[in-house]
């Protein structure tokens, strides 16, 4: 059973130790009594923190649950059995009380606790956990206590373990603030792209006199520009309603779901299929150049139907948007764009986000829509635009991956053994 840690560490340096895991810790069976202790919660990065800081905003657990809760202490092991495979488990720096349906562990004077963090996250562990759970051929993602105890354990000197951890300290951190800096750029790129939008949509660089567009997140259009209702230039028909029965019949087709429909793309990868008589057909039928628009999920999100696939349908979670022939479903989707970024879909007098976007809000809902050939000509700006910014943001993606793995390659490399840390250069080489 322990294929993917042996391979891992069977070349370890032979002044290192292979034990199992329960040789080198003890269970924590101290509770939360009385509620005293804060709680903490662990993210799949291994950091254990404030629950009340993770911005979750979870219901706050009853009395008798904090009182179940395991106590910790820094330097303590946490781990969630049930999610080792999504990275739940790492060392704690603070006091507190962890979740009853976890597991704390106490290491010997004699292993560093950051060695032990950077071991057990790092790939032949998170390999060898996925084999415990047998993903395959169960729904269970616990690993068993027995298997977590008998688990192999790498154990260098306590000083090599200490050197091994301050130098993935400093090389992790180096790393993890160039990853920060590019998700902050791409963050930047998608602001500056939504402000492009805008100021298309609302004319700020056309010529001419501008008005009060009526509208109170629009502020100012240009005065021959006019704010018309999304029913005067669309037909806006909902998807048809899923149930057990139409999943069966003569005539099943594929339809697209709210899932499928991510911003301007529509992914045909996970198509399910529904039962549509040859009378529904053109009632629920998706042509090329119609936009389908989430209702729920994220309401508004939306992009144009290509025609990948010859005959398709959709179900009742879409908005499915048919020009009339005077403005542009392309037009259309950059003004639900900029919509959906700004919370536009609200109720009305309510600070608070809708979970759908009805028909008849949609139908209701106003834009500035100036001639066709103005719409076609701004529309090709920021579809240029556009494409410049996804060239940018996916090079600036396939860094962060690439950090990713350079990250968890020298944090396999040094827990292993495979590489000298005195002697290794780091990312700043």
């Amino acid at each position: 059973m322990d294929h993917a840690v042996e391979a891992a560490i069977s070349n370890a340096p032979s002044s290192w130790k292979i034990v199992p895991f329960r040789r080198i810790s003890s269970s924590v069976p101290d509770r939360n009594t009385g509620g005293r202790l804060p709680l903490l919660s662990l993210s799949s990065s291994g950091e254990v923190a404030s629950r009340a800081g993770d911005g979750l905003g979870r219901q706050a657990p009853s009395v008798d649950t904090i009182e179940r809760c395991w106590a910790a202490r820094p330097g303590d092991l946490v781990v969630n059995p049930m999610w080792l495979i999504g990275g739940g488990i790492g060392t704690s720096r603070v006091t507190g009380a962890v979740s009853p349906d976890y597991r704390v562990y106490r290491f010997r004077s004699d292993v560093e606790p950051r060695f032990m963090h950077y071991l057990l996250r790092s790939s032949p562990y998170r390999d060898q956990y996925r084999l415990y759970i047998r993903a395959e051929t169960t729904f269970d993602r616990r690993v068993s206590k027995d298997d977590f105890h008998a688990m192999p354990v790498v154990l260098p000197p306590l000083e090599e373990q200490r050197r091994i951890a301050d130098f993935l300290d400093g090389e992790t951190a180096k790393i993890d603030g160039i990853g920060d800096i590019r998700r902050r750029q791409i963050n930047l790129l998608g602001q500056r792209e939504i402000s492009r939008a805008f100021d298309a949509i609302t004319g700020a660089t056309e010529p001419g006199q501008r008005r009060v567009s009526g509208v109170r997140w629009l502020g100012i259009v240009p005065v021959d520009w006019p704010v018309l209702t999304v029913s005067s230039q669309f037909e806006v028909l909902l998807g048809k309603m899923l149930n057990q029965q139409r999943l069966r019949g003569e005539y099943l087709r594929p339809y697209l779901r709210n899932t499928n429909v991510q911003w301007d793309r529509i992914d045909v990868e996970d198509l399910f299929q529904m039962d549509f008589p040859p009378h529904e057909r053109s009632r629920y039928e998706v042509r090329p150049g119609d936009l389908l628009i989430c209702e729920g999920g994220q309401p508004g999100r939306s992009a144009i139907w290509g025609g990948s696939i010859s005959e398709i349908y959709y179900q009742k979670a879409l908005h499915r948007a048919r020009s009339r022939g005077r403005s542009s479903v392309r037009w259309l989707f950059y003004c639900l764009r900029i919509a959906t970024a700004l919370d536009v879909f609200t109720v009305e007098g309510n600070t608070t986000t809708i979970g759908h976007l009805t028909g008849e809000q949609l139908r209701a809902h106003r834009f500035p829509f100036p001639d066709r050939p103005i719409q076609d000509r701004i529309v090709r700006e920021l579809d240029d635009a556009a494409q410049i910014t996804r060239q940018t943001t996916d090079l600036l993606n396939r860094q962060v991956r690439l950090l990713i793995e350079r990250r968890q390659a020298l944090i396999t490399a040094a827990v292993t053994g495979q590489v000298d840390v005195t002697t290794m250069r780091g990312v700043d080489a």
